[in-house]
């Protein structure tokens, strides 16, 4: 049964005199894919930066299931289960995609120098990782598992991305433009990938993307945004068909 896992209150953040966030508040419910829409400047991308750890809000509260997370650094929100994939991906170029997922996977106590030679003390860690990159594989459908990532194409570095998302054991994952470079083809690939991923996982996604044409055939969720404010919410019919929407994109006038 879905519950709510995110909740922003009241965040504000100013940049000296301009205001980039002026009192958001949002909520998203588990596995779902709740979408954030909006020209540029509304803000979206400073928000996924305050929820996700980079800044700091000047005001309210970030809560993740509950749990207070404001003005936690990257890291420490990452360690909690939230964490965010970027416009452009950056696995390690020179590993193979089973290697880049086993590194985000963490532990691997095998590398450590005082552990290594104690191989009964983690052998069976580093095989459930494995197996568990094994399973990650079989998710994203990305069964190459000895490709190294520089071969990948654009569509498989973003699922790549997402894989390592995957193996931190995430529980709510921040898709930034995950579409951006993508043809179109590949783009549907890529969100065809991610729905099955929800459904299956029940991994909740919350995702910035410019490309509505393609996004929003997939997403359960939508929150527009506008000169740092929730203007509209709700279903994607609801809030594409809202006049406030309308004329934020078009600059048409709908009063």
């Amino acid at each position: 049964m879905s519950h709510i896992i995110l909740d922003i209150e009241n965040v504000k953040k100013t940049f000296g005199g301009i205001i980039a966030l002026n009192g958001i508040n949002m909520s998203v419910e588990s596995g779902k894919m709740t979408m954030l829409i909006g020209p540029n400047g509304s803000g979206k991308t400073t928000l996924i930066n305050v929820i996700s750890g980079f800044y700091k809000p000047d005001e309210g509260r970030i809560l993740l299931e509950s749990k207070d997370i404001t003005g936690q650094s990257l890291s420490k929100v990452s360690k909690q289960g939230l964490v965010r994939t970027f416009q452009i991906p950056a696995p390690f170029q020179k590993l193979s995609v089973m290697e880049n997922l086993l590194i985000a996977g963490g532990g691997n106590p095998g590398e450590s120098f005082l552990k290594a030679p104690f191989k009964r003390a983690w052998r069976k860690q580093e095989a459930e990782i494995y197996e568990r990159a094994w399973k990650v594989l079989e998710l994203i459908n990305l069964k190459l598992p000895d490709q190294f990532a520089s071969n990948l194409s654009g569509g498989q570095l973003k699922l790549l991305e997402v894989g390592r998302v995957l193996m931190t054991g995430a529980r709510i994952v921040i898709l930034d433009e995950p579409a951006s470079g993508l043809n179109p083809t590949l783009a549907h690939q890529v969100f065809e990938h991610l729905d099955d991923i929800k459904k299956k996982s029940g991994l909740t996604f919350l995702v910035v993307e410019h490309r509505l044409d393609i996004t929003l055939q997939y997403v359960d969720y939508v929150y527009a945004l506008a000169q740092g404010a929730v203007v509209s919410q709700g279903s994607v019919a609801e809030v594409m068909n809202d006049p406030k929407v309308i004329e934020g994109y078009l600059g048409v006038s709908c009063a």
